[in-house]
């Protein structure tokens, strides 16, 4: 039953990529592997946990037999059944409530991105509906298609370190609307977006969750991921832009603007929403410095500033203006299916974490490669398939961080060391690879329903080149 999980999930992944032909929503396919994946689980939890590869379940393992050889002993009957260890002995006890706590666990985690998720997408769904890009697509006034791409791309490569490629790829994804209105070239725009994102999130300690949690754990410290992984990410991003700007010719079409469209929002209530709705996202990782509350506690807090804003904005206006322009009826226009993709795809790899997988895989490349450039390599690669932050906290449970002075094949593991520097980098840009493979590529996709397979035969190569261009750059900065 431990390879019927990862059959599961591999059914589940081949039904996401044929959506379309298919005829399944993905989110429908999602939720569906994520359930299953841990009804297997726990049904079958007696044999997958005895076979030692869960590392949650080793973990509690042996922090309940040292609390029975050396504390229990000590203390009065009252007193160990006060002291809590009673109620994880009898956890350890009876497996399957193992497995539910694992999931109240990994559900904290996924539902700490949906709300950022929900948050950010309301707030620019807000921004959207009083026109508040108007701001911005009326500077933009280039309609050569090489000039746009270049000037998105940058756009979203330094957005991306501000707030992270999560937000950003949502606010440019909303931007790109407004400015083209071809769907499959609108496609090929947000594609390169999902890249400029990931890329400019690598560089920057706030701009991705795999470099917070390796700042945030020691690993890397802020000056030195910026100055030693800006120019691969730099190259990361050009690399693919150079190669689509030998080929890319002639015009975008912009959206064709209705005649009866009617605007009930002012040019002044516009800067105004949006500049507090951009500044609410870009507050989001100072809240963060300044509380240590997640970010998702910084997104509902500038959701919550918006939304009174609206409020007073709108209160004296007739109805029929309010009632487009109420938070409550925008709500209404955010993509759900988007949320429960996420739910879902993460519900199952959080599976693939509790149960041991990706512990094997983790070992396995440790085994076989041997090579922190391989590895890193490899983890880039893999994460284009499985979420990366289970990667990370993977390589980072895998290897402590060696003590300064460190030589030989521990010098890669210091703080600041080889191997934790291009693992940001790998881990943030290779999940760029395949659409599913990053959070921003899965929000584009969800937002713009772009298809699994066009984005296999048209971004997957440019991506895969420019994530190994990185590398390289790397290489020949600090082999």
């Amino acid at each position: 039953m431990f390879y019927i999980i990862i059959l599961i999930f591999v059914l589940g992944y081949i039904a996401i990529a044929i959506e379309h032909p298919l005829k399944v929503d993905k989110a429908a396919s999602a939720l569906i592997v994520g359930v299953l994946t841990w009804t297997v689980y726990i049904l079958n939890v007696e044999n997958i946990l005895s076979m030692g590869f869960s590392p949650s379940w080793i973990e509690l393992g042996n922090q309940v037999s040292n609390i029975v050889d050396h504390i229990k002993p000590a203390l009065s009957e009252t007193q160990w059944i006060s002291s809590g260890w009673a109620d994880k002995i009898s956890v350890f006890n009876e497996p399957y409530h193992f497995v539910v706590e694992e999931l109240e666990h990994h559900l904290i985690e996924i539902s700490e991105i949906l709300f950022f998720l929900l948050g950010a997408m309301t707030i620019v769904e807000i921004i959207d509906q009083h026109e508040g890009f108007k701001v911005i697509t009326d500077k933009i006034t280039t309609t050569n298609k090489v000039k746009l791409l270049w000037i998105i791309a940058v756009i979203t490569f330094f957005m991306s370190a501000v707030l992270d490629n999560l937000t950003t790829t949502i606010v440019m994804v909303a931007l790109l609307k407004k400015l083209i209105g071809d769907q499959k070239t609108r496609w090929f725009y947000v594609s390169m977006v999902v890249l400029a994102a990931n890329s400019g999130g690598a560089w920057s300690p706030i701009g991705d969750v795999t470099t917070i949690m390796l700042w945030i754990g020691g690993q890397i410290t802020a000056l030195s991921i910026i100055a030693k992984v800006i120019l691969p990410s730099i190259v990361s991003i050009v690399v693919p832009l150079a190669i689509v700007s030998l080929s890319m010719k002639g015009e975008i079409e912009r959206p064709l603007k209705m005649k009866h469209e009617v605007s009930f929002t002012t040019y002044q209530e516009r800067i105004i929403v949006f500049s507090i709705g951009v500044g609410a996202l870009l507050f989001v990782p100072i809240f963060k410095t300044i509380t240590h509350l997640p970010p998702y506690m910084g997104m509902l807090f500038g959701l919550g500033v918006l939304w009174i804003l609206t409020e007073i904005i709108h209160r004296s206006k007739p109805h029929e203006v309010t009632n487009k322009l109420k938070v409550y009826n925008i709500i209404r226009k955010v993509d759900t299916p988007t949320v429960l993709f996420f739910l879902g795809i993460l519900s199952a790899v959080a599976c693939l974490q509790s149960a041991g997988h990706l512990n094997i895989m983790a070992g396995w490349l440790n085994d076989h490669l041997g090579n922190v450039y391989l590895i890193n390599s490899a983890i880039g690669i893999l994460s284009s398939i499985v979420d990366n932050v289970p990667l990370v906290a993977g390589s980072m449970g895998m290897y402590d961080i060696a003590l300064p002075g460190a030589t030989g094949y521990g010098a890669f593991f210091v703080q600041d060391g080889t191997f934790w520097e291009l693992l940001a980098y790998c881990a943030g840009t290779g999940g760029s690879i395949l659409i599913i493979g990053s959070a921003a590529g899965v929000a584009a996709m969800g937002i713009e329903k772009i298809d699994f397979i066009w984005y296999l035969k048209k971004i997957s190569l440019l991506a895969l080149i420019g994530y190994a261009s990185g590398i390289a750059t790397f290489y020949l900065m600090f082999a």
